[in-house]
């Protein structure tokens, strides 16, 4: 049996089916801006995680034992033992600190007339997947130059590390008192007030590595 609607029972089920279909069309669109959130979050997300890979290679370089030896004098070395708790190898390219007004990364060579010479370490200092790279007294070291001051035993020192990548690791290391050694400068440096001659210059204060039991210093720390 057909039933006649009234005209306000038509516009009743009008009115019902109209909102119906407004309440369908405001789901669909939370949907989108729901999934749009989703979308900025893991972009956000992916930003994150790009941060952290490139302070990645700094946070898993660390240095054992880093000392400095105290000196009165314009130049002085940081030793240690630089550690790469990594899968790959990292690369320390240059290294900066308050303490000196200018730092270097040095190794010593056999120069001529077999004399141990120092000079710059081109290419910087890698430190093997998994591995270490030693910072010692007759061998690689970090170089302070230009002191602002003297350097006295106990004090703390702070060298920040560059790295290949563009990241940055600070290091902290002790001063401590360490008799020297004979090894000489290669090449020319100006070193403030006066032009000194590396050729011709005692390196008394980076330490003996023919006398030095490394052991024993250790222990001092």
């Amino acid at each position: 049996m057909k039933l006649n609607q009234t005209p306000t029972l038509r516009a009743r089920t009008a009115l019902v089916g109209g909102a119906a279909a407004v309440a369908l069309l405001l789901s669909a669109c939370g949907s989108d801006s729901s999934d749009d959130a989703t979308g900025s979050s893991a972009d956000a997300s992916d930003t994150s995680d790009a941060t952290d890979g490139t302070d990645a290679e700094a946070a898993a370089l660390s240095v054992t034992d880093p000392w400095i030896k105290a000196t009165d004098d314009d130049m002085t070395a940081m030793f240690g033992t630089i550690v790469n708790d990594t899968d790959a190898d990292i690369t320390v390219v240059g290294a900066s600190s308050d303490a000196a007004g200018t730092v270097e990364l040095h190794e010593v060579v056999t120069g001529d007339g077999g004399a141990m010479v120092m000079q710059p370490k081109e290419g910087g200092f890698t430190v093997p997947a998994g591995g270490t790279h030693e910072l010692e007294a007759g061998g690689d070291h970090v170089m302070l130059m230009d002191l602002t001051g003297p350097l006295e035993a106990g004090q703390d020192v702070t060298v920040t590390l560059e790295l290949a990548d563009g990241s940055t690791q600070d290091v902290t290391a002790v001063v401590k008192p360490f008799t020297g050694a004979d090894e000489e400068y290669a090449g020319g440096m100006d070193m403030g007030d006066e032009d000194m001659e590396h050729g011709d210059t005692d390196h008394g204060d980076h330490g003996d590595h023919d006398d030095m039991d490394h052991g024993d210093h250790s222990e001092d720390q």
